[in-house]
């Protein structure tokens, strides 16, 4: 009854899309309402609640004192996690990381990593130690769209992140000493669902499962940093050229909600 039930909401999915229509009546390229709160969380260094139509991710950012990787031993360490919350979605449960728990924090911090904009190479304290930094990612509500939430709320607990002050190779957790500095431009993600021969920008809950496959898209200033494409279906080269663009020019949308959180 239940995969019928989801063929009949695919189908009418489907019907829509032939008009030019979705579920909620957004345009095919538009995200739902979207807003971002920074400071929710009291004990870490930085932290946002970014919500994207009913789904919403705290995000948050603490520094500990660890020793390098041996590859890198003047360079900081970065690390990120998530915790897909059982109170957020009936498909969530307790225990080990999920598949969907790991490629969720994977991307995120795969756009992040790559645009290089954290000063990994200034967390540099003596021999033998360096700063890290832990971006902890907790989904609340899941109604489709976990990962352009999720960097949506990672890049606000950034730009909302103060460095603690270190004295005798300690952090000095009391005393905030500045703001992140972070060296290059915000990354945000913009992820498509392909339903049939069509493809829609942040897709509800129904249009995730309706889906065949989903994309993801990083951006970071004039640069794709990131891209991360699951499910069974396929895009076609003129597609994903085409989406590439659209991620450019809703990337416009989504720095409005971020451009002012340090000004």
């Amino acid at each position: 009854m239940e995969e019928l039930h989801k063929e009949i909401k695919k189908d009418y999915i489907l019907t829509l899309l032939e008009k030019n229509e979705r579920l909620d009546g957004r345009e095919i390229f538009s995200y739902r309402d979207i807003s971002i709160q920074t400071g929710v969380v009291g004990t870490a260094e930085g932290s946002a609640l970014a919500r994207i139509g009913k789904t919403q991710i705290i995000a948050g950012v603490k520094f500990e004192i660890t020793e390098p990787f041996s590859s890198d031993p003047e360079m900081g360490v970065f690390i990120t996690n998530a915790e897909l919350l059982p109170l957020a979605s009936e498909s969530f449960d307790l225990g080990p990381p999920s598949e969907t728990s790991i490629e969720f924090s994977r991307v995120v911090d795969r756009g992040i990593r790559h645009s290089e904009i954290l000063p990994l190479d200034e967390f540099f304290i003596e021999e033998g130690k360096v700063l890290a930094l832990f971006l902890d990612l907790y989904v609340l509500d899941y109604s489709g769209n976990l990962i352009d939430t999720g960097a949506l709320a990672a890049m606000a607990a950034l730009l909302n992140t103060r460095v603690p002050k270190i004295e005798d190779g300690k952090l000095v957790r009391e005393e905030l000493s500045q703001p992140l500095k972070l060296k290059g431009e915000p990354v945000v993600t913009s992820t498509f669902a392909k339903i049939g021969d069509y493809s829609l920008l942040d897709p509800s809950l129904d249009e995730e499962k309706a889906g065949e496959a989903m994309l993801s898209i990083g951006t970071s200033g004039n640069y794709m940093v990131s891209a991360q494409k699951s499910g069974r279906g396929t895009f076609k080269k003129d597609e994903l050229l085409n989406l590439i663009d659209v991620a450019f020019e809703r990337r416009k949308d989504l720095l409005k909600y971020l451009n002012n959180i340090r000004e």
